[in-house]
């Protein structure tokens, strides 16, 4: 009986040993969870600032990590809201986890630079921007280009003909055949590259070359104040429009009206709002922290967001100029 009871024991460490190892052990996939909506009125400093009205300006933010091995095996374990996201959607081929933290850091750093020229020049202040290359936003899964070009690319020329604008990069392409083979230089990381890919043809189009991704305008910002944004180590560009807001409201207008107003997307420079990802979890964090709005990016993002929002109200805005006019214009009571 003794050793009976000695069998069961070493069992049960041995079964307890096993689910701590699977459930410290990283597997391959990622993991989105909900985090939290943050004020960003101790995060952004600009020079002359005279803040606006009550309420306050959030940023939310996700928590990305590895799944583990038990996790991988008993899915019911993973917190609520939780998204699993296959490796290659986060790590493109060749990349590691590094290489990513070294693009999500890229990536804030613009942010910020592209939301202080859209907000600054919204209140009416000059601001130089320089063109210099046409920055690769997203790439298409199943074109060429996927298995060359990276999120955080900056395309300088095409078959060694300039392009600065993405205009200049579409009228490059565009002269081209679907099939045809391009040779792209390519600022990554600091680093100069060429890269070869294949046209294909636009899907309705088929006489229509593309390359198959977004770009946006790469440029060398000069800002006639000083704004200076520190989010800490939260990395991307998500929150590209909360930063926007919350320059405005430092210097003087009434984005809030007194309430909590939460905000996630990417800033263009020329003030496009463009979709994220992570809106599901990022939701959620707003519900959580109890924001009385959440802009989001129309379309997509936007449907997310109303399928997690419960009593959270959602404002679908396409531009950061649009995002000013439903803030003004909303009769919300805070």
């Amino acid at each position: 009986m003794k050793r009976f009871a000695g069998l069961l024991v070493t069992l049960g460490v041995v079964g307890l040993a096993t689910a701590f190892a699977l459930w410290i052990l990283p597997a391959d996939d990622f993991v989105f969870e909900p985090g939290n909506a943050k004020p960003l009125a101790d995060r952004v400093e600009v020079e002359g600032a005279r803040p606006a009205g009550a309420g306050d300006v959030y940023y939310v933010d996700v928590f990305v990590r590895r799944t583990s091995r038990l996790e991988d095996l008993l899915p019911f374990l993973l917190p609520e809201g939780a998204t699993v996201v296959p490796e290659q959607e986060l790590l493109p081929p060749g990349t590691d986890e590094a290489d990513r933290d070294r693009q999500t850091a890229e990536d804030m750093q613009r942010s910020e630079r592209v939301a202080s020229a859209v907000a600054l020049r919204a209140l009416g202040y000059d601001v130089e921007a320089t063109p210099t290359g046409a920055l690769v936003i997203s790439v298409a899964h199943d074109v060429p280009a996927a298995r060359t070009l990276q999120p955080g690319d900056v395309i300088v020329s095409v078959d060694g003909i300039a392009t600065l604008t993405p205009d200049d990069l579409r009228a490059e392409i565009a002269k081209r055949e679907p099939g045809d083979p391009v040779e792209l230089t390519v600022r990554r990381a600091g680093k100069s590259m060429q890269l070869r890919t294949t046209t294909v043809p636009t899907p309705g189009e088929p006489t229509r070359p593309i390359i198959g991704i977004q770009v946006d305008q790469e440029a060398d910002i000069e800002l006639p104040l000083d704004v200076e944004i520190d989010l800490g180590q939260v990395g991307g560009p998500s929150a590209g429009l909360a930063f926007a807001l919350e320059i405005a409201r430092m210097l003087g207008r009434n984005v809030t009206k007194g309430c909590k107003v939460a905000a996630t997307g990417e800033l263009a420079l020329d003030g496009a709002v463009l979709p994220v990802g992570g809106v599901e979890q990022k939701t959620i964090g707003a519900r959580r922290t109890g924001v009385d709005v959440f802009l989001v990016p129309a379309g997509d993002n936007a449907a997310e967001a109303r399928s997690q929002a419960e009593d959270l109200a959602i404002l679908p805005v396409e531009s950061y100029q649009q995002a000013l006019r439903r803030l003004a214009t909303s009769d919300r009571k805070c």
